[in-house]
């Protein structure tokens, strides 16, 4: 069983480790999650905490005290001058964050939509291996070019740099060559689309919800 303990306290909290801090006697909330990490939030601060302990570590309490050890010896102690609340909560298994819209899904919906890139595209494969990794999609044109394709979420000059990279490997290969290159992201920096089309690569911008079937064009005003 898997249990959240939070405390709201007016409490004082001494840090000894590589470095002290100490947070004067105030009102926090003290989190001590299933994990084993203990830490301490103010009203403010966002979702940052202004103090805490990774685990593994070790909470040890007494009446109005609380000592927290660390791996390598580092102590957290929490002085508690009134409790306002202690309660526990069972969380359950979860299963992870899943993101939407990242490069494996863009990647899949390309390779079913090739005509978004251009008219009579065909896919030669997804993760088309080369020496130094593998290249998201290798296609051929309506002319039967080559194409190596990178995706991106977000397009910026080390996606840029990756491509230029396969395709000089590329460009080696007498099956292959001439190989042109394509950047695919949702968004494209402006430093990465100047310095991709300097080199020849041509940039798309994609929308994934359209991708996805989820853009209704008729609600556009432009």
């Amino acid at each position: 069983m898997l249990l959240v303990r939070l405390v709201i306290a007016r409490c004082s909290v001494d840090y000894a480790g590589r470095l002290s801090a100490h947070l004067p006697l105030a009102t926090r909330l003290i989190m001590i999650k299933a994990d084993g990490s203990v830490s301490i939030h103010s009203e403010t601060g966002s979702y940052k905490p202004l103090n805490w302990m990774s685990p593994p570590c070790r909470l040890a309490e007494e009446p109005g005290r609380w000592v927290v050890t660390g791996k390598s010896g580092e102590t957290l102690t929490i002085e508690l001058a009134e409790v306002l609340s202690d309660s526990s909560f069972e969380f359950g298994e979860d299963p992870g964050l899943v993101k939407d819209g990242v490069e494996s899904h863009l990647q899949e919906l390309l390779a079913d939509r090739l005509e978004l890139l251009g008219r009579g595209w065909r896919l030669v494969r997804r993760e088309y291996p080369t020496a130094i990794g593998p290249v998201d999609l290798m296609c051929r044109d309506a002319d039967g070019v080559s194409v190596a394709v990178e995706i991106k979420r977000r397009g910026e000059i080390d996606g840029v740099e990756q491509l230029t990279r396969y395709l000089e490997l590329l460009n080696r290969d007498p099956l292959l060559m001439p190989v042109r290159g394509v950047l695919a992201a949702q968004e494209i920096r402006p430093q990465a689309r100047v310095l991709a089309e300097d080199r020849g690569i041509r940039c798309v911008t994609l929308d994934y919800d359209e991708m996805r079937g989820l853009d209704d064009g008729a609600l556009r005003l432009f």
